[in-house]
């Protein structure tokens, strides 16, 4: 198999392997976070409170429609990576042909749907009638672009799984800076407003992706497609869409409990509004660590699951909990002295000061329980990459079921406290799933893996594994 672009994780030190894996995926995901980042920050400095509120109070139905998109992709790679690690070249080419039929198809459908439903969907958020306007302007062009959004997380996540986790950086670096640029240009200089945002992020995501399907068609020959390639086959359609569609689920499955949520601090007022929304993009920052460490794990166990290396995959895990532990006190350090500070980005203190005490205890208690966060990320990601993706969509019913509960029973009986621990009792109750179906997973695996049968057994067993999860 060529492997010019590609890297092979299945040999080699774990430590090492990840962590010069992630580095680039960490790189990434800094600058994604950086579209919402500048989007939040440009918006709540020269738009105000009140505009803030209305991109923040889009969060949760943005991460239900997007996190079903966003699912896929990542479901869609899995079978890519475990084609990589059995060293399978005609295979990766069918599986790659199909998860872009299918994401474009897809992607076009979510998109229509997700633009005619969106103003309903924020009213029945309990979203407050001031800001009702701008966030449906807002999120309805986010939903327009969704087929923008996918071309760039599908290509990324192909890349990925043939162990190449630059590029997709390298595009996303670039992107980012327009961006930026988009976003001054449109909101200041052109007054769009909240819509301006939205745009230079669309722009932007389309930009990334056409760089990275550009890279793939020129530098990966293992992804020069022939003509029997693009034969469509629908029972690996339904194979991809058995492992895309649980992932996509337990994404927005998630996101149910997380609308709740809002629902909940929407009635809160916009002060509690604008609060959370400075807070939870604060968190998301310190939380792109745990995202391309999962990332990686998913690539990493994807491989190595195809290489039937049971073992290299809880090497794997045990050395990547290590260093998420280890960043899991530096971050929480960081918030404890500078969560004000932080927080400036978004809000100004001297003009709202209850807002940024707000936003201070609900950044602070998150950060206090990044630890179970992290084993949300990797644990559920190194599942998912062993191809047990309904079990891990389990796991995000379980957040589902916290997160609803607070909404619904904590946060009218206490308020915006209520709300601060909806996150962390969320990801307690996924890692209490997680763990155990995790040790009963390998457990399962290694003894249908028998020492002495022959690799051609080998495979059969691990697939009829995959269809039975």
């Amino acid at each position: 198999m060529s492997r010019s672009m590609t890297r092979d994780l299945t040999e080699g030190r774990p430590l090492k392997l990840i962590i010069s894996f992630a580095l680039p995926l960490l790189f990434g995901v800094l600058f994604q976070q950086l579209y919402s980042f500048v989007d939040t920050a440009i918006v709540g400095r020269f738009l105000g409170a009140e505009r803030l509120a209305a991109v923040g109070a889009t969060g949760s139905v943005n991460f239900l429609v997007i996190g079903l998109c966003l699912g896929l992709c990542s479901g869609f790679s899995i079978p890519i990576a475990q084609a990589f690690g059995a060293k399978d070249e005609k295979q990766i080419r069918r599986c790659v042909w199909h998860a872009v039929v299918l994401s474009a198809v897809l992607s076009v459908v979510f998109a229509a749907l997700a633009t005619a439903l969106c103003k309903p969907l924020l009213r029945l958020m309990n979203t407050p009638e001031e800001i009702l306007d701008h966030s449906a302007q807002y999120i309805g062009i986010i939903f327009a672009a969704i087929p923008c959004c996918v071309l760039y997380n599908m290509a990324g996540g192909i890349l990925r799984s043939l162990g190449d986790s630059r590029t997709p950086v390298v595009f996303l670096v670039i992107a980012s800076l327009i961006n930026i640029a988009l976003d001054l240009f449109l909101i200041i200089v052109c007054r769009m407003d909240v819509a301006g945002a939205a745009v230079a992020t669309a722009v932007s995501q389309l930009i990334s992706g056409i760089g990275c399907v550009v890279v793939m068609i020129r530098r990966f020959p293992v992804l020069h497609l022939e003509r029997e390639d693009r034969a469509f086959s629908p029972k690996l359609a339904k194979s991809m869409l058995g492992t895309g569609l649980p992932m996509g689920l337990q994404f927005s499955i998630t996101a149910i409990g997380s609308v709740l949520v809002q629902w909940s601090v929407n009635g809160l007022g916009v002060n509690a509004v604008a609060a959370v929304s400075g807070a939870v993009k604060l968190s998301a920052f310190f939380a792109c660590v745990f995202d391309a460490l999962a990332s990686t794990m998913a690539t990493y166990a994807g491989q190595n699951m195809g290489a039937r290396k049971l073992d290299r995959i809880h090497q794997g895990l045990r050395c990547t909990s290590v260093l998420g532990i280890i960043y899991c006190a530096l971050a929480f350090g960081v918030v404890a002295l500078f969560a004000k500070q932080l927080l400036g980005l978004f809000i100004d203190p001297d003009a709202a000061p209850e807002v940024t005490a707000m936003g201070v205890q609900y950044l602070t208690i998150n950060a206090a329980f990044y630890v179970p966060l992290l084993f949300v990320n990797i644990v559920r990601l190194s599942i998912q990459g062993m191809g047990f993706t309904r079990v891990a969509m389990l796991a995000g019913m379980s957040e589902m079921v916290a997160r609803t509960a607070v909404a619904l029973f904590l946060v009218p009986a206490v308020g915006f406290i209520g709300a601060c621990y909806a996150s962390p009792t969320a990801w307690v109750l996924a890692d209490l799933f997680l763990f155990p179906c995790y040790y009963q997973i390998m457990r399962t695996v290694r003894q249908r893996l028998m020492p002495g049968t022959s690799e051609e057994r080998q495979s059969r067993k691990i697939v009829r594994l995959h269809k039975a999860a």
